[in-house]
């Protein structure tokens, strides 16, 4: 390794392919999970944003379908004609429970909270793992630092000497374990900041709309119980 990367240095180069490849096998097993890991928060950081742009676009649709509906019966059609929609999940959650004797705008309040509380679990989904990797990749690095240096200090007691064709390969894997750990941290930190803000925007946007449904459900339902009554003493 040690001429490799004199080689590399001369050429006015750095030849961390081969510091990766003549690491040692610890140093290669730290290698390969934070490459791993690094590979994992890019394919994360795609599959939420796909995600996240489809589930906002459908949900702006489906908010102003709703703001153009007269009635709680239009609502509730316009979450069987976009039923990907966060909010039809809510209104088809608000809709099992209209007709019920023993209805309250509480109980719709509950209702709608629960069906929000699963459509933020749905939108989190990968969540945990980007944070694990944001929070354990700097650590694992370590692990590769500390390890390549006590490869240097064992090199250093076998050769009885601290020159840097001795020390350089350890200290050189060290190093690169370190810069892995940061490239696939400081991803995964940002991509977890940016989504989760995003996710809270969704809900909180989603919350918002919620009330107004339930709103107007819980008023529809009761003037059509008025309606009824005169009917009835009629």
């Amino acid at each position: 390794m040690t001429l490799s990367i004199l080689a590399a240095e001369k050429a006015g180069g750095f030849d961390i392919l081969s510091l990766v490849g003549e690491a040692s096998g610890p140093g290669l097993v730290v290698l390969g999970l934070l490459g791993m890991a690094s590979i994992l928060v890019w394919i994360i950081w795609f599959a939420k944003w796909m995600q996240l742009n489809r589930l906002m676009s459908v949900q702006r649709r489906f908010e102003r379908s709703c703001n153009q509906a007269n009635t709680g019966d239009e609502i509730l059609d316009v979450a069987a004609e976009l039923p990907d929609a966060p909010g039809a999940t809510v209104l088809r959650a608000l809709g099992s429970r209209i007709g019920d004797e023993n209805l309250v705008q509480e109980l719709l309040m509950a209702v709608s909270r629960r069906a929000i509380t699963m459509e933020e679990q749905r939108a989190g989904a990968l969540m945990p793992t980007l944070s694990s990797i944001a929070s354990a990749s700097p650590f694992v690095g370590l692990f590769g630092t500390v390890w390549g240096i006590m490869i240097a200090f064992q090199r250093i007691g076998a050769e009885k000497s601290a020159s840097l064709p001795v020390v350089a390969p350890a200290i050189g894997e060290a190093l690169v374990a370190t810069a892995f750990g940061l490239f696939a941290a400081i991803p995964a930190t940002i991509g977890y900041n940016y989504i989760d803000r995003r996710i809270g925007d969704l809900m909180d946007e989603l919350s918002t709309a919620s009330d107004v449904w339930v709103a107007r459900l819980y008023a529809d339902e009761m003037r059509s119980r008025a309606r009824r009554g005169m009917s009835k003493r009629a």
